[in-house]
């Protein structure tokens, strides 16, 4: 489990910040040692003195029993923080990092890139005499089954144990030696168009041809740079309708080439995670926080089969790092804080009871199962 945070912590990008806090982290440590050393110091030169007035002779005061450090095992407490969590049977290395995009160096975009496109030449999971791939998995999945977990409780346990799913994929079909991404939006909330993640070269590729013909949706059309280029679709939500990857960057006025972010602003997100109440939390999470970048890509990422855009995964891992973040707010119930409905159109009760299935994709688990981040199931950080 990770260390825990009051509610009075605010939200901060935590982008290229590491380093900072490794380096607080190690002043603490060296700072906490100085101190106990000259303890030490003191503690021996009263205890020889009281020896001394004891009459004991030099031979005991050379015994190994005396000599012995009385601070060997003062063991220091490690510092905790967002990004340094060494609780838990040493949860910081036992447990992966998931990083921010724009925080890894080119070779590890890359590797993680490769790992995307090679999970398109693997066979499908779901049907496997078919010519269909093992990515195509996903946004099948999520558009039969995921859609029932929107505007309902299990709206973040269903994606939190669909992305380790996927990150399993790409390691046992893909040899990927990485953790999976995130893409923290609020950094680029005054211009969302012009993230990092949209870069041709070290990114995901950008906006769908500028004066092109519509293929999907509003504004959907092809993209025609970077890694994604040439990948092809199948569905456009549930209608089996073949087309290139398609992205429509627009506003809420509906003008072209500009995708809103003031939803997704620092300010609105501590907004949103000073909520107490997980089932507030987590409707204020899908309608204002999720729906701003689906609604701004456009495409194929304005529908259920949102997963055929690879920027899908790199979305809900920053929600899903939100959600840790909310839950580190909670000290006193973060892992079983949850409630509200069952799924989409229930008027049943959720329970951390209930199960999270996945079709043909993987085992059905239960919720509680993945309110632990770095429990027995699950093993990562932020």
């Amino acid at each position: 489990m990770w260390p825990f945070k009051g509610s009075q912590q605010r939200y901060d990008a935590v982008a290229g910040d590491e380093e900072e806090l490794k380096a607080a982290a190690s002043a603490n440590r060296h700072g906490s040692a100085s101190k106990r050393t000259r303890t030490v110091w003191i503690v021996a030169v009263v205890t020889i003195a009281l020896f001394a007035l004891a009459g004991l002779a030099y031979h005991t005061l050379r015994s190994p029993a005396q000599t012995q450090d009385p601070a060997a095992n003062d063991t220091p407490t490690p510092p905790s923080s967002e990004n340094d969590n060494n609780n838990d049977n040493n949860s910081s290395t036992r447990c992966p990092q998931r990083r921010e995009w724009r925080t890894l160096p080119p070779s590890d975009q890359q590797a993680y890139i490769s790992a995307v496109l090679c999970l398109r030449t693997r066979p499908s999971t779901l049907l496997p005499s078919s010519n269909r791939t093992a990515y195509d998995d996903y946004p099948w999945i999520h558009s039969h089954v995921g859609y029932f977990t929107h505007n309902s409780a299990p709206f973040l346990p269903w994606h939190r144990y669909f992305l380790h799913i996927y990150e399993k994929a790409l390691r046992e079909e893909c040899g990927y030696a990485g953790s999976l991404v995130y893409w923290d939006w609020t950094l680029d909330s005054e211009a969302l168009e012009g993230s990092p993640v949209f870069d041709a070269t070290t990114g995901f590729g950008g906006d769908g041809e500028v004066g092109g013909e519509i293929t999907v949706g509003r504004s959907g059309r092809c993209v025609v740079d970077g890694p994604f280029r040439n990948v092809t679709a199948d569905y456009y939500d549930v209608k089996f309708q073949p087309h290139c990857l398609s992205r429509g960057f627009r506003d809420q006025e509906g003008n072209l080439g500009h995708i809103d972010g003031h939803e997704i602003s620092p300010e609105s997100i501590e907004e949103v995670l000073g909520l107490d109440e997980y089932e507030k939390f987590v409707a204020l999470m899908e309608s204002r926080v999720h729906d701003a970048i689906p609604f701004g890509i456009a495409g194929d990422f304005e529908t259920f089969t949102a997963p055929y855009d690879p920027l899908f995964f790199l979305h809900h891992t920053q929600l899903d790092r939100l959600w840790w973040l909310w839950q580190q707010r909670q000290p006193d119930k973060g892992l079983t804080a949850y409630g509200g409905h069952k799924e989409r159109h229930s008027m049943k009760m959720a329970s951390l009871e209930d199960e999270i299935g996945m079709r043909k994709l993987a085992p059905s688990i239960k919720v509680a199962q993945v309110m632990d981040v770095e429990g027995d199931f699950l093993c990562y950080r932020y």
